[in-house]
């Protein structure tokens, strides 16, 4: 497929999820957030379909030599930036996909947000390259380096190309787990509402008995 096929299959793609997402009000910190502080697991729910739907295609079109993964080492590096990015996304109520759609609806609180993003992220960008902050980008090699705590490229094209297993394995590997914790969401919701449901009748009796 040409270039200009790529672009215009994107923009209509990302026009779709735009849409969806903006509709449904989808973000990746309530998902997070409101199942470990409110109980509630729409967004949670919502995000682990995205997942096991994106990782078996993603996988399955790698295997057939189709993917075009972005390849980056994972290290010490990655985790402090997770971390960071993490901490960011609480304090500005939103993560990055929402804070685009709030932009996008006129928040100026989510503009500034969204503004200092990328300046950060520019920042950060010239202290790395810099080499202020191990480990160097030298010792990005794409193959495990635990001196400078890199372990090298860490995806399932990576784990296709060395071991010769297709990526689609380690996918369904991935969806399974993915579908575990689905189930155990809906058990925990099922037993929520059974709880609730309990509650509601020992009130009606004791209601009665007044």
């Amino acid at each position: 497929m040409s270039a200009i096929g790529q672009c215009l299959i994107a923009f209509v793609f990302g026009s779709v999820v735009g849409i969806l997402v903006q509709r449904s009000r989808f973000c990746n910190t309530a998902a997070l957030r409101d199942a470990i502080l409110f109980k509630t697991y729409r967004n949670t729910k919502a995000l682990l379909v995205a997942m096991i739907i994106l990782t078996f295609g993603f996988t399955l079109f790698l295997t057939f030599g189709e993917g075009n993964p972005m390849r980056f080492d994972v290290g010490l590096n990655t985790f402090a930036g997770l971390f960071i990015f993490g901490v960011g996304m609480v304090l500005a109520g939103a993560c990055t996909v929402s804070t685009w759609v709030k932009t996008g609806e006129g928040n100026v609180g989510a503009l500034w947000a969204l503004l200092f993003t990328f300046v950060g992220m520019f920042l950060f960008s010239l202290a790395w390259s810099a080499n202020y902050w191990p480990p160097a980008p030298a010792s990005m090699t794409g193959e495990p380096n635990l001196e400078a705590l890199q372990l090298g490229y860490s995806n399932a094209a990576t784990l296709q190309e060395k071991f010769g297993i297709p990526a689609i394995v380690f996918g369904l590997v991935q969806v399974g787990v993915l579908v575990l914790i689905y189930r155990a969401i809906l058990r925990k919701e099922a037993a929520q509402a059974e709880r609730h449901r309990q509650s509601q009748a020992a009130r009606a009796v004791a209601t009665a008995a007044e």
